[in-house]
């Protein structure tokens, strides 16, 4: 694996106090100083073929400040390069071979040191989001040392989190998995001892259900959680085979940046967190059940409340995020229910590893829930739809019970982590 090293103009800025700091990627052992620097076209819009020429871009922009949209060439469609294009980015292919340039037809002046991510896409097409590394460096007090995985896909929101705390802080090592080894990550891991991992809830959930003592032979100290709906069964699977690691879930997007973050092995956050105002620090609201954030990490130009279009329920004395506001509902017969508030229900179960639960036509009643799981390996012959309703009815109102539970056969997940849950 190679990446064609270019010259380029002196630095912008000092290396990032990170520089030396160990990555671990293809199988190669690198640092971050290593790394060839390509020279890339102001402003850019680098398509990574693997996570090296990820890497190398982020590097790149650290030391000079290229103005830089990172991404894979799978997440960026014809009409996204088009969208690119027309906004004045130079699209860019960047493998061994170098960069690969599409010029745009009307050229612009960068804008230096702005980074732009794109969003997930669950509102629907992903959409351009402003930073830079100081905005989307939250980690700033000085960490214990940690070999982090990043299984992310490159220029996320939470491929910049982990990269940047690399980039960032000494003694913040990295390890990071292609695609193509995420069905493999934990001898990865071990191998390389990685002591700190960060994933969505699918993917911890995907991990515990094809080898929970793969799992378990890594040794984690730290385990991250977030990009998803985090409910208790998985905060408490996770607890049972790492009893002695922090379990962290926060709580970010594109739009707000990290704005929750909670260490206490419970779903959601306190209640008296809402609306409590402290410097430099997010402040957090619940319009008409919306998480509305005010964050000093937010995107270029969405300064003040932010609607985050997600779902919460206050419940037990913590804020719950139960799914996106415009699909957790669910009107049965003039009923609402939250998909989320059945999802944990459903999760809850100690035979199910999975679920997913939205609504359906329904004579009558306009719509009705039903649910998809999947079963964990030793269980997949003790629960059945009957059993999984009986467990549902016994814990929530009739209208809110699933009226299907069909069984899928393993855990479905995008190039983002994420199921759709």
């Amino acid at each position: 694996m190679t990446v064609a090293r270019s010259r380029h103009p002196a630095p912008a800025h000092p290396e990032p106090a990170g520089v030396d700091n160990r990555l671990v990627v293809g199988g190669a052992a690198l640092t971050w100083r290593s790394l060839p620097t390509p020279t890339l076209p102001d402003p850019a819009a680098v398509l990574a073929h693997s996570a090296v020429h990820a890497l190398t871009a982020a590097r790149q922009h650290a030391v000079h400040g290229t103005e830089l949209l990172l991404s894979t060439a799978s997440r960026v469609d014809a009409a996204m390069r088009a969208e690119l294009l027309e906004a004045g980015f130079t699209v860019s292919l960047l493998d061994d071979d170098g960069v690969r340039p599409s010029v745009p037809a009307r050229p612009r002046a960068a804008e230096p040191h702005r980074l732009w991510l794109l969003t997930s896409g669950s509102t629907g097409r992903p959409k351009r989001v402003g930073h830079t590394l100081d905005t989307l460096t939250t980690v700033r007090a000085d960490q214990p040392d940690r070999t982090w995985l990043c299984p992310y896909a490159p220029g996320t929101y939470a491929w910049w989190q982990v990269v940047t705390l690399s980039l960032t802080q000494p003694g913040q090592h990295l390890v990071v998995v292609e695609p193509d080894e995420l069905d493999d990550w934990p001898s990865v891991a071990a191998a390389h001892g990685v002591d700190a991992a960060s994933g969505t809830p699918t993917f911890w959930r995907r991990t515990l259900y094809r080898d929970a003592e793969a799992l378990a032979r890594v040794p984690l100290r730290q385990i991250t959680l977030g990009g998803e709906p985090v409910d208790q069964a998985i905060l408490d699977q996770l607890r049972e085979v790492f009893p002695a690691a922090r379990i962290s879930w926060i709580y970010a997007s594109s739009e707000v940046g990290a704005s929750i973050v909670v260490h206490d092995g419970r779903a959601g956050f306190p209640v008296d967190w809402l609306d409590r105002e402290t410097p430099n620090r997010p402040t957090l609201s619940v319009r008409d059940d919306e998480l509305v954030v005010t964050s000093p990490y937010h995107g270029a130009g969405l300064a003040g409340p932010i609607r985050t279009g997600d779902r919460v329920q206050v419940l037990d004395g913590r804020v719950l995020i139960t799914g996106r506001l415009d699909s957790d509902e669910i009107n049965v017969g003039g009923s609402k229910v939250s998909a989320g508030v059945v999802r944990g229900v459903l999760a809850g179960h100690p035979a199910v590893a999975w679920a997913r639960v939205t609504g359906r036509r329904a004579p009558v009643l306009g719509r009705m829930v039903v649910a998809e799981v999947v079963l964990a390996p030793a269980d997949a012959g003790v629960a059945d739809e009957a059993a999984l309703v009986r467990w549902c009815a016994d814990r929530l109102p009739e209208h809110a019970v699933p009226r299907r539970i069909r069984v899928l056969t393993d855990i479905p997940v995008k190039e983002t982590l994420k199921s759709d849950v």
